[in-house]
């Protein structure tokens, strides 16, 4: 049942604070009405209400939390395995930035730079003003090699892929991030840096499905 919920959600053509916010809305019209519905007993016509106001807190507190504190998002590709699978269902804290600063190494969510109705995941590699360069598959951040100690998608981790980009040098107030699956990655490579106002908010665990639980590092 969870998973056909999902699914269902996952097809709707808006939004789903748009939805939380229309019932909420058809909520607060039945309320009226119900309120103005003189025929029902008085007692029948306060339990209504009463549990219609429950109701309605409930959407709008909801709305509130994924707005501003954390939401969740489906995983459509395989961009950004073996850490995170095709199907898998996070929760993103979007109050993560205002409390920490962002890091190398953080898997983010972020409006893609050419069409901010998207929205991507991919891992923070280069930070603003470090220059940046791929050679052979190795990156390179300020001439050093990068030690990159989370999982990579093939035994040669940036290797196993030779491509070669840069250097360029991160402008301000942008980071510049890439797949953990490399060979399999639309990253800054191609869409170049991703804007500090783009970011939605830091990975913070994996929901679902169940055997998939964890803590995205």
């Amino acid at each position: 049942m969870a998973r056909d919920i999902l699914a269902l959600a996952e097809r709707l053509p808006f939004g789903v604070p748009t939805l939380i916010l229309a019932l909420a809305l058809v909520l607060l019209i039945i309320r009226v009405v119900v309120r103005r519905s003189y025929r029902l007993p008085p007692s029948i016509r306060l339990s209504i209400v009463e549990t219609l106001d429950a109701t309605i807190f409930a959407a709008l507190l909801s709305l509130v939390i994924i707005v501003f504190i954390v939401q969740a998002f489906f995983i459509p590709s395989g961009s950004m395995e073996p850490t995170l699978h095709v199907g898998d269902r996070i929760l993103v804290g979007k109050f993560a930035y205002r409390i920490w600063e962002m890091k190398r190494g953080d898997i983010v969510v972020f409006q893609y730079p050419l069409n901010p109705n998207k929205d991507f995941v991919k891992r923070v590699v280069g930070l603003p003003g470090e220059r940046v360069e791929i050679k052979e598959g190795l990156v390179l951040i300020g001439g050093r090699p990068l030690g990159e100690a989370y999982p990579t998608r093939l035994p040669g981790g940036d290797r196993a892929c030779s491509s070669n980009y840069g250097p360029q040098v991160v402008p301000a107030s942008s980071l510049f991030v890439l797949g953990d699956n490399r060979c399999n990655s639309e990253d800054s490579r191609f869409f170049g840096f991703v804007p500090f106002k783009n970011v939605v908010g830091r990975a913070m665990v994996v929901y679902w499905p169940m055997d998939r639980v964890n803590i995205v590092r």
